[in-house]
C-alpha cells in the first residue's frame, strides 16, 4: 500500500513540490524558532566595557545591579564583556579595533584620543548627568614607610636633598601625569609662579632614582624592591589595598588634586552593534546612587551630592583642591608638558644624573 502510494506521489510533480515547499517552509520555521536571532531572544543584549585596572572592584558590584534593573525597566538581558588594563594601552586597544561600547579611562585625554580617532564624537562629556563626563574622583597621597622616619608631612618634602621619591614617568604613565600635576599646582595654585613651579618640580624629579615605565612597576619598585622613601600614589588604591589586608601609612596633602575619572560611550562601535540606547543607559545608570555607593566602597571619591555626604567620614574634604582645567585641560597640559621638547623634557635635562 505504501509503495502504490509513494508511485502515485511520483507521477504528480506539481503536488510534489507544493509539498516539498510546505515540508521545507516548516522546517525553516522549526530552525527559526531555535535561532539566536528570533525574535523570542531579541531581548538580549551584550556589552564591552573597557576600563584601567583599578576599577575592577567597583564594576564587579556594579554590573550586577545594573543588570537587574534594566532587565526590570525593559525585559532584555544584559550581559558585559569587560577588559581591564592600563588606561594608556587600552586607548590604544580600542584605536586599534578592540569594539568597545563604553570606555572608562584615568583621564580626560586618553578618552581625548579616542575622539581624535573618530570614534566618539565631541561632546561627549556633556551627556552625563553632571555635564563634565566624570563619574568618580580619587585625590594624590604620599606612601611613607612605617613610621614615617623621614617625618614627611606635604608635597614640598619630596624636594629635601634627603628624601628619595618614587614615581613613574609621565611620558609613558598617564597616572604618573597626574603626580606632575599636583606637584606643579603646589606651586601655582598656591600663588607661586610656573618658574618656581618649575624649579620646585625640577628638585623634585632629582629625588627620583628611576622613572619606572608605570604606575604597577612605581608600586614594585617601593614595596618589591624596597627603594625610595616615599611612593607618589592615589587615595582609592591604598583604601583598596587596606581593605585587602595591608594597612600602608600614607599622608594625603591639603592642597591636592582632583584624579577625574571620564566615563564615554563609544559612538562608532555601539551603532555598530546596535548596543547604544542599553549603552547610554549604563553610563546615566553610573551616576545613582547604588552605584556611585559601590565606587566610594572601593576607595573612589563620589560626584553624587547624596553619596559625598554619605562619605564625608572616609574622604576628608581638602582645602584647596584644583582640577586639570585649572591649567587649561588636558588638551593644553599634554603638549605644555608633557611632547617631546616641553617642559618635562627640560626639567630632565637639568637634572645631574650620577
Amino acid at each position: 500500500m505504501w509503495v502504490h502510494n509513494w508511485n502515485r506521489w511520483q507521477r504528480q510533480p506539481f503536488k510534489r513540490y507544493i509539498s516539498l515547499f510546505l515540508i521545507v517552509l516548516c522546517l525553516s520555521s522549526a530552525i527559526a524558532a531555535c535561532s539566536p536571532s528570533n525574535s523570542a531572544n531579541t531581548g538580549r543584549k551584550e556589552l564591552t566595557l573597557v576600563s584601567y585596572a583599578v576599577t575592577r572592584a567597583a564594576y564587579k558590584k556594579i554590573i550586577p545591579l545594573f543588570v537587574e534593573y534594566w532587565r526590570e525597566k525593559t525585559g532584555e538581558i544584559v550581559t558585559f564583556g569587560q577588559s581591564y588594563g592600563g588606561s594608556g594601552s587600552q586607548t590604544r586597544a580600542v584605536i586599534d579595533g578592540l569594539e568597545a561600547d563604553i570606555v572608562a579611562l584615568a583621564l580626560s585625554a586618553d578618552t581625548q584620543q579616542l575622539q581624535e580617532a573618530g570614534l566618539i564624537k565631541p561632546g561627549w562629556e556633556k551627556k552625563t548627568p553632571n555635564g563634565d563626563g566624570i563619574a568618580y574622583r580619587s585625590v594624590g597621597v604620599i606612601v611613607t614607610r612605617e613610621g614615617n622616619p623621614k617625618n614627611i608631612q606635604d608635597w614640598e618634602d619630596l624636594a629635601r636633598d634627603d628624601v628619595s621619591v618614587i614615581t613613574a614617568n609621565p611620558k609613558t604613565s598617564g597616572g604618573a601625569r597626574w603626580n606632575y600635576m599636583a606637584l606643579w599646582g603646589r606651586v601655582t595654585q598656591t600663588g607661586g609662579t610656573e618658574e618656581q613651579a618649575q624649579d620646585f618640580v625640577t628638585k623634585v624629579y632629582a629625588n627620583v632614582p628611576v622613572l619606572t615605565r608605570d604606575a604597577r612597576e612605581a608600586t614594585d619598585a617601593f614595596f618589591g624592591q624596597k627603594q625610595g622613601d616615599v611612593l607618589i600614589n592615589y587615595e582609592n588604591e591604598l583604601i583598596l589595598a587596606k581593605q585587602q589586608g595591608q594597612n600602608l601609612p600614607y599622608i594625603i596633602p591639603d592642597i591636592n588634586i582632583s584624579i577625574d575619572s571620564p566615563i564615554a560611550v563609544v559612538d562608532s562601535y555601539v551603532d555598530q552593534r546596535g548596543n547604544r540606547e542599553v549603552a547610554e543607559a549604563f553610563v546615566q545608570f553610573l551616576f545613582t546612587p547604588a552605584a556611585q555607593r559601590e565606587f566610594a566602597k572601593v576607595g573612589f571619591r563620589p560626584v553624587v551630592p547624596e553619596v559625598v555626604a554619605e562619605f564625608a567620614d572616609t574622604y576628608p574634604q581638602i582645602s584647596n583642591l584644583f582640577t586639570i582645567e585649572d591649567f587649561g585641560g588636558w588638551s593644553q597640559v599634554s603638549p605644555k608638558f608633557f611632547a617631546d621638547g616641553a617642559i618635562f623634557d627640560d626639567i630632565q635635562a637639568n637634572i645631574a644624573r650620577p
